[in-house]
């Protein structure tokens, strides 16, 4: 709906321009078809850039005044783009206040108020429809005492919050709920709740805060897309981990953002792409020549492809020039990675050493399984015990995993238990602090590393 909203409004306000413009001697030569041929040009524009800007990503209940602050910001960006792209030097220069160019302000003017006004008309109809119990979002409520029944009355009187609440699922620690409330289940059920109802948001409201209720109701929600909310009374006990998420003055914490804004988002995997393809064309004199001195290094294929963990938990081949004896784990079994491993064949050293052997995992890159900048995947048999060990350990699974990263510049390979629950640290913070400027700190700190030869 919003798409179509745009396309009116960027459409009205070019052909309203365009005859602003033409009343004042300004652009009369265009005809009827030019401007219309000439408008579907500046929307796939103003596409890009709302979809570039997370115009279009799906938010429920979002506010009228904050949608009309952003769309007045991407607006201005984009005359902006415009004013650089159209401009003549020469000419405004020796005119810089010339009234054509002067013109724009109105277009900037007119794209604010119509888009704007498009926007803010189909929030009303939403909420409307919200009012009315349509698209309701399928929520439980985890908590059976005071706060959780207070919660509840809460958002039932607060229907443009957009939840439906299917019922109440129970810590153990709260007392037990007074007849009448629908108890889906307790606290270790959760995950089966959630895929068996189709839940797609959890509100959390429990009597006694508890560090470890909180990592396991997180536990449980791994590996689902639905949203985790919080009275804020609970706080202190995830300080670092929350944003504040305030809807119509509605008082819940957001639990685990996605903190990384989505023009990020788009911009990292642009960036992943394309300078994936050209440092593999740019590269392939190297790569063809690794693969030579492989084959002659030792007996086996080039190279070295093994089932590693991605993002939301899907399972994907990843490819590495092999740096150890063919069939290295037949004796061993599935093991970590060790110092000074006799593994690894003489080229496998070096290679290690500048990070040579993990240029064939652009492919995965390009593919969508990885990125450049991310957690550091690892094998399945392994995600399943650390799961289990290792509290908010599936929370790295959130994003795609990294061919470098914040844990694999500050730490070792993986080598024992501890050595994860070190680098969890590490990748938790690269999570919680997503930035396209903290990717390009870690990708300079790894292009030393490869020239000082530290790798492992």
């Amino acid at each position: 709906m919003f798409i179509v909203s745009d396309y009116i409004a960027v459409t009205v306000s070019f052909f309203i321009w365009c005859r602003l413009r033409a009343s004042m001697g300004f652009f009369t030569e265009a005809g009827f078809l030019n401007v219309f041929y000439l408008s579907l040009f500046i929307y796939v524009f103003w596409l890009i850039l709302f979809f570039f800007f997370g115009h279009y990503r799906t938010w429920f209940s979002r506010s009228r005044i904050d949608e009309f602050i952003s769309i007045t910001k991407t607006v201005t960006i984009g005359l902006f783009i415009i004013f650089i792209i159209t401009a003549d030097l020469r000419k405004d220069l020796e005119s810089p206040f010339n009234l054509s160019r002067m013109l724009i302000f109105a277009y900037w003017a007119l794209m604010i108020f119509f888009t704007g006004t498009g926007r803010i008309l189909l929030l009303n109809l939403h909420r409307r429809l919200l009012k009315s119990g349509i698209g309701l979002r399928k929520t439980v409520i985890v908590g059976t005492g005071v706060k959780a029944l207070e919660l509840e009355k809460q958002v039932r009187k607060t229907p443009t919050l957009g939840y439906s609440i299917n019922g109440f699922v129970s810590t153990g620690l709260d007392k037990e709920p007074p007849e009448g409330v629908c108890l889906l289940g307790r606290l270790d059920t959760l995950s089966d709740i959630l895929h068996s109802r189709s839940i797609q948001e959890v509100l959390i409201g429990i009597d006694q805060p508890s560090e470890e209720v909180l990592e396991k109701i997180i536990a449980e929600c791994d590996g689902t897309d639905v949203g985790i909310k919080i009275i804020p009374d609970l706080y202190s006990v995830i300080v670092g981990q929350v944003r504040t998420n305030q809807i119509f003055g509605f008082p819940l914490i957001e639990i685990l953002p996605q903190i990384m804004p989505m023009w990020e988002w788009r911009v990292k995997r642009f960036a992943d792409v394309t300078f994936s393809i050209l440092i593999l064309l740019a590269a392939l004199p190297i790569l063809l020549l690794l693969a030579a001195v492989i084959k002659m290094d030792s007996r086996g294929p080039v190279f070295y492809c093994q089932k590693r963990v991605g993002m939301n938990g899907r399972v994907y081949t990843m490819l590495k020039f092999r740096s150890m004896v063919h069939n290295a784990e037949e004796m061993t079994g599935p093991v970590w990675a060790m110092k000074n491993d006799p593994r690894v064949t003489r080229l496998g050293k070096i290679m290690r050493k500048t990070r040579l052997d993990e240029l064939p995992q652009l492919l995965n890159v390009i593919k969508g399984d990885m990125s450049w900048v991310g957690p550091r995947p690892e094998r399945p048999m392994f995600v399943d015990t650390l799961k289990k060990e290792i509290p908010l350990y599936a929370r790295r699974l959130k994003v795609r995993p990294g061919i470098t990263g914040w844990a694999q510049i500050k730490g070792e390979y993986d080598q024992s238990l501890e050595h994860v629950r070190q680098k969890l640290t590490y990748d938790l913070f690269y999570i919680e602090n997503m930035s396209l400027r903290m990717d390009l700190k870690i990708i300079i700190i790894t292009i030393l590393v490869m020239i000082k030869g530290k790798g492992q």
